[in-house]
């Protein structure tokens, strides 16, 4: 097994969905295999507008033929494994790339960087890790104290310390844990839409300097919802309630729908901000999908 490096564009001409699946030619087909089982980053090339650099992480479940395409193959991501960077990290860091294995003998980058799937070794994988996942400037819970957990030091009355991540096989299991995961999601979601309800227009700070929104995902994470921002909605504490029990969803236009099965219409629709849609993310990449949007209506919205 090795650690690798799949580039992603999201008008990629390919059939990819980072977070399920990844195409790719037979010509990567033996450097993919030796991924199987391990964990990739994602890529996005520095000449894309806005490119986010080093993005998110995933591991291999397994590596099938394409069916619907001659001379293709698929990377299927392990359900629950894909997890996007707070922090996307750019390809280049005090002039010269932070994936130092694409440095040639002569200390200019090479042919490598060019290439759709590639290796890459465990220092570089560890220090783009550490970047992506680093917590400076952590986003506070909405209550309560600041989680502090092995390796992702948030103490709030210290100097920044930087995420510890450790070579050895077994601490890499803790990508997978529900409470990073809660957190890492929260952070790429509530930062997205700037903090901000995306139903009712409200940005909210507490007190205690926390942002009042949840990270709601549309599709659940008990019903195979993956942690990915096109996924995601920032919501305040009585929208997020009404979302989950299915009182108001959206449409594929971004419409705020409200269900007939509201005791308060009126009440309700006072909430919903005044253009009556949804206030998104500006970026296109982070906009909501409508496989996500669609699964909402069949399966929760209360029509």
């Amino acid at each position: 097994m090795t650690f690798g490096v799949f580039i992603h564009r999201a008008d990629s001409v390919y059939d990819d969905s980072p977070a399920e699946r990844y195409q790719f030619p037979r010509m990567y087909l033996e450097r993919a295999s030796a991924m199987v089982g391990d964990w990739v980053l994602y890529y996005e090339p520095v000449k894309v507008r806005g490119s986010k650099g080093y993005y998110a992480i995933a591991r291999v479940e397994r590596i099938v033929p394409d069916p619907t395409a001659e001379n293709m193959y698929v990377a299927l991501i392990e359900p629950g494994s894909y997890l996007e960077f707070p922090n996307p990290v750019p390809f280049d860091h005090g002039g010269s790339p932070i994936e130092r294995g694409l440095l040639n003998e002569a200390g200019r980058i090479s042919g490598r960087a060019q290439a759709a799937v590639r290796p890459i070794s465990p220092t570089d994988f560890d220090r783009i890790l550490e970047r992506g996942l680093a917590e400076e400037q952590p986003l506070l819970p909405r209550v309560g104290d600041v989680l502090r957990l092995p390796d992702l030091p948030l103490q709030m009355d210290e100097a920044p310390v930087p995420f510890v991540y450790e070579q050895e096989r077994e601490r890499i299991p803790a990508l997978t844990t529900r409470t990073l995961r809660d957190r890492m999601f929260r952070r790429v979601v509530l930062r997205a839409y700037d903090e901000r309800c995306a139903v009712t227009g409200l940005k909210l700070i507490n007190g205690g300097g926390r942002a009042e929104m949840a990270a709601a995902h549309i599709r659940p994470v008990e019903h195979n919802g993956p942690d990915i921002i096109n996924n995601g909605l920032a919501l305040s504490g009585t929208v997020h309630w009404m979302f989950d029990r299915g009182l108001i969803s959206l449409s594929d236009d971004l419409d705020v729908l409200v269900s007939r099965q509201v005791n308060d219409r009126d009440g309700v629709e006072s909430l919903i901000n005044k253009t009556g849609k949804l206030i998104g993310p500006t970026m296109q990449r982070d906009r909501l999908h409508p496989a996500f949007l669609r699964w909402h209506r069949e399966n929760c919205f209360k029509r």
